[in-house]
């Protein structure tokens, strides 16, 4: 019997593709690099997302859902009554509108006055720059807790609480909530940016003023929407500060959701009877922390694009 032996070119395409597989060829990243990052990017996509998957699900459970151990993901019916007590337990559209109003204003603040930090400090030389530098920089390493009582007593003695003005007046004076960093990304997009287009622009007889505002402001739009966005969603999600100095009449979403079962409570005094449709349960509860980042999910949606766009170039400044 002939015994068959494969060609030496049969064995040349296996090394091939195994080098492919291992290694990678023509400068293009190997098959089992690839398998790995897949496997990665999907395990730390499932940790994050999971638990939105699960109050989402919740959110729209009825009190026998809810119990039913054969209902794990898509409720028997969706239930629009949980969404309803919550709207109204949260305070409707005057906590979001208030929510929005305030949380924009502090957001343009710090966005505005960190460029003009950041600028100063990229463009121009001033006595004792680098200490100042520095010091701007560790405002960021010290606990809001270390500052917060100074702080408090100096905003209730002039008696600017319950308003947004204790934490609007550092924004203006650039120690808002993590305003180092916003000021670090203008510094390193100002700094890199061509000193050419200020020459050019002196030369044409400009202003300083209108150097920044008309050249490095406007070259500098992918900073402004990430600083903006930013700044947005984490003075949204703040919390204490909002407890301790806006009052009564100045409630975010956040801390309406914080309050919500003594608020639906006083709302619907009926949860404390037997019927099981009228308890608080967790569906009402996630239908609350759904109406509470809704805001923020639907600004997103329509910055998203504009957003990945401005953190990709960001970087790429230079001649």
């Amino acid at each position: 019997m002939t015994e068959i032996r494969p060609s030496r070119r049969g064995r040349k395409w296996t090394r091939g593709t195994l080098r492919r597989i291992f290694t990678g060829a023509g400068g293009r990243p190997s098959v089992l690099s690839r398998a790995v990052i897949y496997v990665l990017l999907t395990g730390v996509s499932f940790t994050f997302l999971y638990p939105i998957f699960c109050f989402l699900s919740a959110s729209g459970k009825d009190a026998y859902d809810l119990v039913d151990p054969l209902v794990r993901w898509l409720p028997t019916s969706f239930n629009f009554g949980n969404f309803v007590k919550a709207y109204n337990a949260l305070g409707g559209y005057r906590t979001a509108l208030v929510t929005l109003v305030n949380m924009g204003i502090i957001a343009v603040a710090q966005t505005a006055v960190s460029a003009m930090i950041a600028y100063g400090f990229a463009k121009h030389d001033f006595p004792f720059k680098k200490i100042l530098f520095a010091l701007m920089l560790a405002t960021f390493f010290i606990p809001s807790q270390v500052s917060f009582l100074p702080e408090y007593v100096m905003f209730t003695s002039y008696r600017l609480d319950n308003s947004i003005l204790p934490v609007l007046l550092p924004s203006l004076l650039g120690q808002g909530l993590k305003q180092s960093i916003f000021i670090l990304i203008y510094y390193q997009f100002f700094r890199m940016s061509p000193p050419s287009l200020d020459e050019a622009a002196a030369i044409d007889g400009a202003s300083q003023p209108g150097i920044f505002l008309k050249i490095n402001l406007r070259t500098a739009t992918p900073a402004t929407v990430v600083v903006f966005i930013f700044s947005l969603v984490w003075n949204w999600n703040e919390t204490s500060a909002a407890d301790t100095y806006f009052g009564k009449d100045l409630v975010t979403l956040p801390l309406a959701l914080e309050r919500f079962r003594d608020s639906f409570l006083r709302m619907y005094p009926s949860v404390d009877t037997d019927s099981i449709e009228a308890r608080l349960n967790e569906g009402i509860e996630m239908a609350a922390a759904v109406l509470s980042i809704l805001p923020l999910l639907l600004i997103y949606v329509l910055v998203e694009r504009r957003l990945i766009e401005s953190i990709d170039k960001s970087g790429i400044t230079g001649e």
